[in-house]
Formats: C-alpha cells, sequence, structure tokens
C-alpha cells in the first residue's frame, strides 16, 4: 500500500532563496509545456516531451531530468482532467464548469509542488540531509526533521517520487512510501454496516454513534469569525483566513480519522468486515435550502469513508461500498420501502410490520446486510465452464 510520509526541511537562508527560485523556475517550465500540450492536443508523454524538451532547458535553464519531471507533471495533470470529465465530475458535456475546466491550458502557480526523483535527490538518513538538485546547483547537506516514526518509514519504506513542497513559510518533502499491508480477512464472520450523515457523522450497525455535534459547532464558530475576518478586507486578514481554513480542515480530519480508527479496531477485534454505503455523487443529487447549503458542502463524507478504507486495508479487514438507494426507508425486518416510513429525520417507524428504532441505526443494518449479500455474491466461485457434449 502507497502512503505519503512528510518531511520537514530546515535550509539555511541561502538554500531556501535556491529552493525558491528552482521551484518556480520548474513551475514556469510546466506552464510552457501546459500551453504547447493544449494547443497541440498532445497530452501522451513521449510526443510532448519531443516537442517541449529542448525549448523548456533553453528558456528556463534546467536540467535534463528535472525537464524530464515536468513534461511528466503536465502529463499527470491533464490525465487526471481528462479522468475526471470521463467520469462526470465536471458536470454534464456543455455545462460552464466542464466549459471552463477543459477552455484553457492547465495553470502552474509559482508555489505547485514539484516532483524529484533519485536523480535529483538523494537521503542521507543517518545525518539527517539531503542533497537536492537546484538550478543554481547541487545544495548539500539540508538538514530535515519530522516525526520519528515517519523519518523510520521514510527511511526503510521509501519509493518512487518525493514532492517538493513550499506552505506556510516552510520547506516539506512528500515521500511515497510502500507500506506493508495485514493479510486479507477473507471470510469474515459478519460486517458492520456505517450509515454516514451530517447530523450523526457515522452510526454502526452495532448501535454506536458518532455525533457530528462537535465539528459542526466548530465550523460555525469558524464561519463566524470568518465573516468578521472578512468584513475587514486587509492584507493581514486574508493571510489569517487562509491559516483559519486550514485549521478548520486539520480539525475536520482529525475527527474523521478518530472515527475510522475506532470503527476499524472494532471490527478486527471480532474479525468482521465494514460495509458502507456509495454516497457518490450525493453533492449533484442533494437539495438543501439556503440555510443548510453551507453545511451540506462541508460534509466531510468522503474524507471519512476514505479514512475507513485506508485504516481497513492496513488492518486486513474485509471493506465494500453498497448501494445507498432507499437504506433510510427500507425496513430492515420485513423489507418494505416508503418514505412514510420515515416520519422525521431522527425516526424510523415501518407502515407494515411496526419496527421502530431511530433511523440513522436502521440505515446501517440495511447497509449491513447489503453488505454480506455483496460479499457473499462478490467471492461466489465462479461456474464451472461446460465443455463440448
Amino acid at each position: 500500500m502507497i502512503v505519503t510520509r512528510v518531511v520537514k526541511l530546515l535550509p539555511t537562508p541561502e538554500q531556501a532563496s535556491a529552493l525558491a527560485v528552482t521551484l518556480d523556475a520548474c513551475n514556469a517550465a510546466c506552464g510552457l509545456i501546459s500551453e504547447a500540450a493544449y494547443v497541440a492536443s498532445v497530452f501522451d508523454r513521449n510526443g510532448l516531451q519531443k516537442a517541449v524538451y529542448q525549448r523548456v532547458r533553453r528558456e528556463h535553464g534546467l536540467g535534463a531530468q528535472a525537464a524530464v519531471r515536468c513534461v511528466k507533471k503536465v502529463v499527470d495533470a491533464y490525465t487526471a482532467l481528462h479522468a475526471q470529465v470521463k467520469a462526470g465530475l465536471l458536470g454534464k458535456e456543455g455545462s460552464t464548469r466542464r466549459v471552463k475546466a477543459l477552455g484553457k491550458p492547465i495553470v502552474f502557480g509559482p508555489w505547485s509542488a514539484q516532483p524529484f526523483d533519485d536523480r535529483m535527490l538523494s537521503w542521507r538518513h543517518d545525518a539527517r540531509t539531503v542533497s537536492i538538485w537546484t538550478i543554481s546547483g547541487r545544495l548539500r547537506d539540508v538538514a530535515f526533521t519530522g516525526e520519528p516514526g515517519q523519518l523510520k518509514q521514510v527511511a526503510e519504506l521509501r519509493r518512487g517520487e518525493s514532492d517538493l513542497v513550499f506552505r506556510d513559510g516552510m520547506w516539506f518533502l512528500y515521500v511515497c512510501c510502500e507500506e506493508p499491508v495485514a493479510e486479507l480477512n477473507t471470510e469474515p464472520v459478519d460486517f458492520i454496516g456505517v450509515d454516514r450523515g451530517m447530523v450523526n457523522l457515522a452510526t454502526t450497525s452495532d448501535g454506536v454513534n458518532y455525533s457530528g455535534r462537535k465539528l459542526t459547532r466548530y465550523q460555525r464558530w469558524a464561519a463566524r469569525k470568518r465573516a468578521e475576518l472578512q468584513a475587514k478586507r486587509t492584507r493581514s486578514t486574508k493571510r489569517l483566513l487562509a491559516k483559519r481554513r486550514k485549521r478548520e480542515a486539520r480539525f475536520a480530519a482529525q475527527v474523521n480519522h478518530k472515527i475510522a480508527k475506532e470503527i476499524v479496531s472494532v471490527a478486527q477485534r471480532t474479525e468482521r468486515g465494514i460495509a458502507l454505503e456509495d454516497l457518490q455523487g450525493i453533492r449533484e443529487r442533494g437539495r438543501f435550502g439556503r440555510d443548510r447549503r453551507d453545511a451540506f458542502h462541508k460534509w466531510p463524507f468522503h474524507q471519512l469513508g476514505a479514512f475507513l478504507q485506508y485504516n481497513a486495508l492496513r488492518a486486513g479487514v474485509a471493506f465494500l461500498e453498497v448501494d445507498a438507494h432507499y437504506t433510510s426507508q427500507m425496513c430492515p425486518r420485513c423489507g418494505h420501502t416508503t418514505r412514510a416510513n420515515r416520519p422525521s429525520r431522527d425516526l424510523f417507524r415501518c407502515r407494515r410490520c411496526g419496527l421502530a428504532g431511530p433511523s440513522d441505526h436502521v440505515a446501517s443494518l440495511n447497509v449491513r446486510q447489503r453488505g454480506r449479500v455483496a460479499w457473499v455474491f462478490v467471492n461466489a466461485p465462479a461456474p464451472a465452464a461446460c465443455g463440448p457434449a
């Protein structure tokens, strides 16, 4: 499993200046490459490299390997864009969002992350220094630090490229590591169904609720502070707004990490799998009033799902996503499905058999049942091929 570990660089002022100039030059070169790719509609790596390689090296002073990395960076960006279009994530053909995304070359800001491979970046883990290529020459003995567990993984499990990142006045290397995973439990005794929501971020089929009240309260407080700062319209408040935005994102991530780890820990201890409802496209389908629109778009359901999947993979816990339609309207006992089964947000009462309970818990029971069925279907042995009579 590929994971990203963060290493903080501690460059001297002279080294930091060289890194800044290099990052700016690489992103300027990526802008040139992106424009050439867009104009000529050439998005494959070999064809684009033949078209721009010499020009990039001549006009931006990049080394051979840096020029190759810049081409790869642009190709990956267009690959991601076209994948989003193909998946319908940018709207239908002719929509404003899709036309805007495809109507101009991809732009790279001066501080966009830049990939460095092993020819451009070498490590001395014993001395905790790196040697890194810049357009003004090789920078040697650039000190780095980080969390001890992550530094150990970087030393033992590092694979492929590392991204040079400048954020909040500090320099970082985002390092790809190939982390070993536990053996997958291919025969879970049962599944834990997980229903995600805005009031309760997660509700399991065991009846455990993970309330979103703390996160909602924090987001409302942050929104009030943001409005106060925006009203001042000064340069310093803009910087403070950027810091607060990142702080809010970190808070939500911490809450989701805690929920995901607790659910996976229970599943691992009880030898069960995890079934999660597939909510892809819900932001496009959902319709909310003005008073709830902001909260709906801040709902971090996708992040929670990603954390659950990631932690399940590390722990060897079976994980799958199931159809989310009507999970909150279907009775898990008799199967009767109607909107009338849910007279309020918090209550479920079956109109046929009378089963009643918290609506989120009932939904998680339906998710669990669909997980059981899906697992049997996915792992069913393939039918034997019939030979000639």
